[in-house]
């Protein structure tokens, strides 16, 4: 069934029933202004253009070029006998949907041809009929010229959002393959060395508790000093993780944003003071988010984050010069509004949206003034 609609030009702005009617009307004229003689051939020659046109957009090689063939031939006669020009705007759009450049030069130039030849020809042996429709005939005309290149960069601007879809799905997985690595590396360098060192230690200590008790204490000491100090640099690495600051993730973004070809302009400091690390790491996981949106959603080609740092609050407002959006037609699961909107919440911030002429995020926290704890000296 789906073949069935490849008779029907794709990606025209128009619905399927328009493109119904358009087919049906030449039989209309045909039979209603057509001796009989005439109808027979008119609608003979309309069912071979048809049938040809379905051949061309579902067959490939030779039988292409052929079906092109009796396309041009039905629609010169249709022109000549019946006035009837607008035939070579099917092969219009059937010509703009060819990908390649040297075929669809080819095919352009004989439907050009062949059609404004027709039309002057027509204007010659039949002035009448065509003086009657002439505002049709140069509508049809500027259609034969121009409709080709309209579909032929539509479908190129379709496959170069594809391509770039495919690419910013491509820079997700590497930026979660390279979260891992750096997560792996991290580990590596935390805890190999001191799980070798246990295992040397224990080694030692095993072999010397019966000759040398003492030693062996030395080295079983060691072994507890090692281990805890591997689960003091074990607990500082997941902080990190679970808690990053924003000047960290601001450098992330400009990787992230390097990477798809995006430009970044920051205004203000990441650097923040006296703000508690929750707080931060919510602010940051937000901006990486809104950032990851821009990437994925917005075709932008520029990023800017505005970071406000006064008495009462820290704002921080990411924009983009993107499609835009509306809320009314986003899942906000989807996008990660909803997980935005709930991280402010949680330390009482509040997230604002304006999607005009692009998109711009507002984020705000309110300032948490931590106090300057002394330690005591003993």
């Amino acid at each position: 069934m789906k073949n069935w609609f490849h008779i029907f030009p794709q990606h025209t702005g128009l619905s399927l029933y328009a493109w119904i009617i358009f087919c049906l009307l030449p039989f209309y004229f045909v039979i209603a202004n057509s001796a009989p003689r005439e109808i027979v051939a008119g609608v003979l020659m309309i069912m071979i253009f048809f049938a040809a046109y379905r051949f061309s957009f579902v067959k490939r090689g030779w039988i292409v070029y052929a079906a092109v063939g009796i396309e041009l031939a039905v629609s010169i006669g249709m022109t000549l006998y019946f006035g009837y020009i607008y035939f070579f705007l099917f092969l219009a759009f059937f010509i703009g949907n060819i990908t390649q450049r040297r075929e669809f030069v080819l095919l352009y130039i004989l439907n050009v041809t062949a059609g404004v030849s027709s039309a002057a020809f027509g204007f010659y042996i039949q002035s009448e009929i065509f003086m009657m429709q002439l505002p049709f005939i140069v509508i049809s005309l500027i259609g034969i010229l121009l409709l080709p290149f309209t579909i032929y960069l539509r479908k190129k601007q379709e496959k170069l959002e594809g391509e770039l879809k495919d690419a910013n799905k491509k820079i997700s997985q590497l930026i979660v393959m390279e979260e891992r690595q750096r997560i792996a590396r991290d580990l590596h360098d935390t805890l190999g060395q001191k799980l070798s060192l246990i295992g040397l230690k224990s080694d030692l200590a095993e072999k010397l508790i019966d000759i040398n008790s003492q030693e062996a204490k030395k080295e079983v000491g060691d072994i507890n000093r090692t281990a805890r100090l591997a689960l003091k640099e074990v607990r500082e690495l997941v902080s990190d993780m679970r808690g990053t600051r924003l000047s960290e993730e601001m450098r992330h973004v400009q990787e992230i944003l390097e990477i798809a070809g995006i430009n970044l302009h920051v205004t203000g400091s990441p650097e923040l003071k006296e703000v508690p690390l929750l707080a931060e790491n919510t602010l940051s996981m937000c901006v990486k988010e809104a950032v990851t949106n821009i990437v994925k959603h917005s075709s932008a080609t520029l990023c800017e984050i505005d970071i406000s740092d006064s008495a009462g609050e820290i704002m921080v407002n990411v924009k983009d010069n993107g499609s835009g959006f509306s809320l009314h037609t986003v899942q906000l699961n989807e996008s990660g509004i909803q997980g935005m909107k709930e991280r402010l919440e949680f330390v009482n911030g509040t997230l604002d949206i304006e999607s005009k002429k692009g998109t711009s995020l507002f984020m705000r926290i309110p300032r948490i003034v931590q106090p300057i704890r002394k330690e005591r000296q003993l």
